[in-house]
């Protein structure tokens, strides 16, 4: 193997899956509001994504598994690993949206499942047992709140594949609510230490990393997993009873992602002009990229679970913003692929 591209290997970051989450929402979101071309191309651009990542990640795997296992017991580390089950259900709701293909979509949602709790299980039971740990403020982070991402993304998909799994559709509709509710419980809990990082403990502008997005994209991609739970909701019995309910929540959820955003710029503004904290490319940037496309994605399919067609003109907006962060992202890599050259 080349001197370089196995240390590009060894140090890969857990956490790099959200190229294919960023990518993959950007073009489900283009796709939903009738952008010709972009949709499909990011389609094909994010296939390759996925593939090259994937194959990456296991030779990493067979190759270095001290440094996974060191990773594994890294708080701030560690949660990277749910950016694959989120970047593999994200490119099977991408494969059936953008490209109609249900067969692709229904195996990459079982990989999902089925990663999802590999990783869930295995990576919350290593950081509770370790006998080292580190102090609330070094270990936390907004990268914590992927592993909401992960279950939220395992139930869109679900509830968007349930109606072709003819009598089966109730319970594929039970479980993504319950992987919904459970993720809804998550982001409760995490985000609960993050706002006490927050707000009792010095920030340092190298403290504030752009998966601290990822506050706003987790509720983001609930509200879109609400939302379509609502769509849906009609084959099962269990979430019509509960509509009112699921709807309240789903609101609550966009309302959160909302009030967010607002509060993140801020904090960006200080850290990049204020504290003149220097902008280059870090492949921690894609979990920026990754809730300004799920906040526009989320807000059009609450737009029509809750006939609400006057927030429409956000997502209209917001798809530009989305788009324009993931070229300059998509540029920095470039630019580090080339500087790695």
């Amino acid at each position: 193997m080349n001197g370089r591209l196995e240390r590009g290997v060894a140090s890969l970051h857990p956490a790099y899956f959200a190229l294919v989450m960023a990518t993959g929402i950007v073009s489900i979101a283009c796709h939903l509001l009738g952008i010709p071309v972009l949709d499909r191309a990011l389609l094909w651009l994010n296939s390759v994504f996925f593939v090259v990542l994937w194959a990456l990640t296991l030779t990493r795997v067979f190759l270095f598994p001290d440094r996974v296992a060191a990773d594994l017991a890294h708080h701030a580390r560690a949660v990277g690993f749910f950016t694959t089950v989120a970047g593999t259900c994200v490119t099977g709701t991408q494969w059936l949206i953008v490209a109609g293909n249900r067969s692709v979509a229904v195996y990459l949602w079982i990989a999902g499942i089925a990663l999802w709790g590999a990783i869930t299980y295995g990576v919350f039971t290593i950081l509770t047992v370790l006998r080292e740990k580190p102090p609330l403020a070094d270990g936390i982070n907004g990268g914590w709140l992927v592993s909401v991402v992960a279950a939220q993304s395992v139930s869109v998909l679900g509830s968007q594949l349930a109606s072709g799994f003819g009598t089966a559709a109730p319970a594929v509709l039970f479980f993504s609510l319950a992987m919904w509710l459970g993720g809804g419980m998550l982001y409760i809990w995490i985000i609960a230490l993050i706002f006490y990082r927050y707000t009792f403990f010095v920030l340092q502008p190298s403290d504030l990393a752009p998966p601290y997005w990822v506050n706003m994209g987790a509720v983001a991609i609930s509200t879109l997993a609400g939302a379509m739970l609502v769509i849906a909701g009609g084959a099962s019995p269990v979430i019509r009873e509960l509509l009112p309910f699921v709807k309240g929540l789903t609101l609550m959820f966009w309302a959160t992602a909302t009030w967010w955003i607002p509060m993140l710029v801020i904090l960006g503004l200080w850290r990049h002009v204020y504290q003149r904290f220097p902008l280059r490319y870090d492949p921690l940037y894609w979990g920026l990229v990754f809730p300004l496309g799920m906040y526009t994605a989320c807000t059009i399919r609450l737009s029509q679970a809750l006939d609400v067609p006057y927030l429409m003109p956000v997502p209209h907006v917001f798809v530009w913003i989305a788009l324009a962060a993931w070229t300059t992202t998509f540029v920095g890599l470039v630019r580090s692929l080339a500087r790695a050259d």
